[in-house]
């Protein structure tokens, strides 16, 4: 009797063999760049530029060059913090938690998303350092013996962060290189140029693709997914405790927790979906990065969309729950109050756009896709920027209530984080495989005949 697995879902469509894999990935290491990939990298690097000079101004003339006033001291730099770490958490959760939950589609998008992980942590990391006024002092955030005997408030939720987001980023990168070692060894193989064999060859640490190599290699990577994975729920969890754990009303909430967990897979899935549907056009890995994985990262983006609305609803439940006039006054402010503009981009872009993706036809059409994710990407922004600012806006004391506007240089430095972020993906672009060649080849068809692709013979 034979069985014909061709209904499943092919990890690598279009039946390419191995060595056609190979090629497919390598090529943008092998070609030369082209007018496309100069004039992406002209384009980020404009904005690079752009938020350099506005941090250079910041530097040179103070804090003062922002819009922060008096309530609203927690502004920009906190709200692009929140969000880029938010960024940061897809390339985790597809590369450690699906690959523990042994989901074979992430085998085209994990490399990928984790390499995003580390440039969303590397931009989110300049903002808090940025914010405290005083950069040149930022080595105290740390503990360590020194000669004036500081230490650091280990009570300080921010000093909470410092640890999780480099223990977070630390982990992160480790999980990426030992991810990379086979292939940087199948690139030191391929490699004619003596300066490329001798970089592939250093960083290959020595690997021979023998038997020991992947026994001891699929250890290390089963246990770094298994320190990784709590760190996908812990990192956004210490975040949101920036807020969570102060005293103002629209901030004190333990739901924030969960929340802000949910909200950072959602916006960090549709930052990788906006990438990713430039990469495989751009690089022609429509048959390794298949729009049946564009489809399932939709499906997550809408389900965790849908926690995030229940969120929103149960923040105003629980302040009219409360019976606590400031709660409530706090919540109807946000929706009615003179940041409403804001509050209901954020809805609108989270909340009800996300909703298109219930059906089939949206959700595997590139250009409505896209457009859906850019808004997300823009409402999760929001949603940092309500929370934040609308809270501070309106604190304690009437009398000292004030309008928060933003500057050029707030809005150059955000601009220039992209810039950073965009300039790091084209350059990882060009000088690493953006797809893990060895996972690929391990999943194609023909590569497990007995297990997937090709004929079962009962």
């Amino acid at each position: 009797m034979n069985i014909d697995y061709s209904q499943e879902m092919p990890t690598v469509a279009g039946r390419l063999t191995l060595a056609q894999i190979e090629e497919l990935v390598a090529k943008p290491m092998d070609t030369k760049p082209d007018k496309k990939f100069y004039i992406a990298l002209s384009i980020s690097g404009t904005l690079l530029m752009i938020g350099a000079t506005m941090l250079a101004i910041s530097l040179y003339y103070g804090t003062g060059m922002w819009g922060n006033n008096q309530p609203v001291g927690w502004a920009f730099p906190i709200v692009n913090f929140v969000f880029w770490v938010g960024i940061g958490h897809a390339g985790t959760l597809i590369s450690a938690i699906l690959f523990l939950l042994r989901q074979k589609w992430r085998t085209g998008i994990a490399r990928f998303a984790e390499a995003m992980t580390i440039f969303a942590v590397i931009c989110a990391g300049i903002f808090p350092v940025i914010h405290t006024g005083r950069p040149w002092l930022a080595g105290y955030l740390l503990p360590y013996p020194n000669q004036h005997g500081l230490w650091v408030n280990f009570t300080s939720p921010l000093l909470w962060d410092v640890f999780a987001v480099s223990t977070y980023l630390t982990v992160s990168f480790v999980f990426w290189y030992v991810g990379l070692i086979p292939d940087f060894a199948t690139m030191r193989d391929r490699s004619s140029s003596k300066i490329k064999k001798t970089i592939y060859s250093t960083f290959s640490l020595g690997w021979r693709h023998s038997n020991r190599h992947w026994t001891h290699y699929e250890k290390a990577y089963m246990l770094l997914a298994g320190f990784a994975t709590p760190l996908v729920l812990s990192v956004h969890t210490i975040v949101s405790f920036d807020f969570a754990v102060s005293i103002l009303p629209g901030w004190h909430a333990t739901i924030f927790p969960p929340y802000f967990v949910a909200g950072a897979i959602f916006s960090g899935f549709a930052m990788v979906v906006t990438v990713l549907v430039f990469v495989r056009k751009i690089f022609d890995l429509q048959h390794i990065i298949t729009i049946d994985h564009l489809e399932k990262m939709n499906k997550i983006i809408l389900a965790t969309g849908m926690m995030v609305g229940y969120a929103y609803a149960m923040e105003f439940f629980i302040a009219w729950y409360s019976g606590n006039p400031v709660e409530s006054f706090v919540f109807i402010n946000r929706a009615f109050g003179p940041y409403a503009w804001a509050y209901w981009i954020m809805v609108s872009c989270n909340v009800i756009f996300p909703q298109f993706f219930w059906f089939r036809k949206i959700r595997r059409s590139i250009p409505i896709m896209m457009v859906i994710v850019i808004f997300v990407n823009v409402g999760m922004w929001f949603e940092r920027f309500v929370i934040t600012v609308t809270s501070l806006s309106r604190d304690f004391l009437p009398s000292s209530w004030a309008y928060y506007k933003p500057t050029l240089v707030d809005g150059g430095i955000l601009l220039g984080s992209f810039g950073l972020f965009f300039t790091l993906v084209i350059l990882f672009t060009k000088a690493l495989p953006v797809v893990s060649i060895s996972e690929i080849k391990a999943v194609a068809d023909g590569a497990q005949p007995t297990h997937h692709g090709g004929e079962h013979h009962e």
